[in-house]
């Protein structure tokens, strides 16, 4: 897409359920050009997408009567960066829209009183943990052989990386710890830069 007087990265967030609002004050706050998802004329000229968390059940309906289930899997063919959170990440399963080669199960760690919160150490953010917010979260019962772990819990994948798609089973957003995110504008800097052909810094 054309920079625009900033060469800012703009960066979408799937608002059709769900807790949208902190991703986009999180992505800005990382000086991202932000703009909320509801359509496929949405998607048009976007550098990375975001699928945040909310009722699973209740997006991918949401995603099929806004027609954005297959532009969304066109875009993502097409080398477009996504970001599954929660909810997000079952979204992205292959049950779902089929972007990651996982199986995520829903509820995984228990319902709404069993939430909870855990230092995770991620790959690729640091040494420093994060502090992951775990709400009625998934967690990856079945990994694709390309699937990378980014980090476990109990014995379990809940932030992983499946080429241009970044995903995990808590709510980064709900921190104030944007790491996370921040690696996801990496991905999505190197992606912009390789659809331009340019070299990698």
């Amino acid at each position: 897409m054309p920079e625009g007087p900033t060469g800012k990265l703009h960066v979408g967030v799937l608002a059709i359920q769900g807790g949208f609002e902190a991703h986009l004050a999180m992505l800005r706050g990382l000086g991202a050009e932000v703009c909320e998802v509801r359509t496929p004329a949405h998607l048009d000229e976007l550098d990375g997408l975001v699928i945040p968390g909310g009722e699973s059940t209740t997006i991918v309906k949401g995603i099929a009567s806004a027609g954005l289930g297959q532009a969304i899997r066109s875009q993502h063919d097409a080398g477009l960066p996504i970001f599954g959170t929660c909810a997000g990440m079952i979204v992205c399963d292959d049950a779902h829209l089929g972007l990651l080669d996982v199986t995520a199960k829903r509820n995984a760690f228990g319902r709404q009183l069993q939430s909870f919160e855990a230092d995770l150490r991620i790959e690729g953010i640091g040494e420093e943990p994060l502090r992951g917010i775990f709400i009625r979260a998934p967690w990856v019962e079945r990994l694709g052989p390309e699937v990378e772990v980014l980090a476990s819990w109990d014995g379990h994948p809940v932030a992983i990386r499946d080429g241009n798609l970044l995903a995990c089973a808590f709510h980064p957003e709900l921190s104030n710890d944007s790491r996370l995110h921040a690696l996801f504008m990496a991905m999505t800097t190197g992606a912009r830069r390789r659809s331009r052909g340019e070299a990698e810094t």
